[in-house]
C-alpha cells in the first residue's frame, strides 16, 4: 500500500491527464440537429453561440459576422452555411434575419440581440429561432438564445 503511494506521488504531473470529454451528442430532442463541441471566439469580429431553448439545452449554432457563416451539427458532420441574404437591424455585425444555404441545405436565422450594461464586447441573444430546410427531408424550427462575443 505504501508502495503505491509513493508511486503516485513520485509519478510526474504530465503523465496523469484527464480524460477527453465525451463528444456532443448526436442529435437532440430526436431532431436531425446536434450539439456542436466547444467553439473558439474568432480572431476578429463578433460572433453569436445559440443555444437550444428546448428540453435539452446544448449549444447548436455558431455564427460569425466577419466570416458570414452558421455553423451547425448535420447527420452526425459540423457544416458550415455561408451568408446568402439578411435583412433588418443589425447589432454586432449580426441582422436581424439572415438566411444561408450550401447545397441543398437551408437555413434562416431570426435574432433578438440585446445589449446589456453588464457585458463589454458583446449581448444577449433573448429570442430567436434556427428554421432548417434540407431537399428531401423534413423541415424544423429550433428555438434558440445565446451569447454574442466580439473579439478585441
Amino acid at each position: 500500500m505504501m508502495l503505491l503511494l509513493l508511486l503516485a506521488v513520485a509519478m510526474p504531473r504530465d503523465v496523469i491527464k484527464p480524460a477527453p470529454p465525451p463528444p456532443p451528442p448526436a442529435q437532440i430532442d430526436g431532431l436531425p440537429i446536434g450539439a456542436l463541441p466547444r467553439q473558439s471566439l474568432p480572431a476578429t469580429g463578433c460572433a453569436a453561440y445559440l443555444w437550444s431553448a428546448t428540453q435539452t439545452r446544448t449549444l447548436v449554432a455558431m455564427v460569425s459576422a466577419d466570416d458570414r457563416r452558421l455553423r451547425i451539427a448535420l447527420d452526425g458532420a459540423i457544416v458550415d452555411l455561408p451568408r446568402v441574404g439578411q435583412s433588418g437591424a443589425s447589432a454586432f455585425g449580426l441582422s436581424q434575419s439572415a438566411q444561408y444555404a450550401v447545397a441543398g441545405t437551408h437555413a434562416t436565422l431570426d435574432l433578438t440581440i440585446e445589449t446589456r450594461g453588464d457585458l463589454v464586447k458583446g449581448g444577449v441573444v433573448s429570442d430567436g429561432s434556427l428554421r432548417l430546410d434540407r431537399d428531401g427531408k423534413d423541415g424544423l424550427v429550433l428555438p434558440v438564445t445565446g451569447l454574442v462575443g466580439c473579439a478585441g
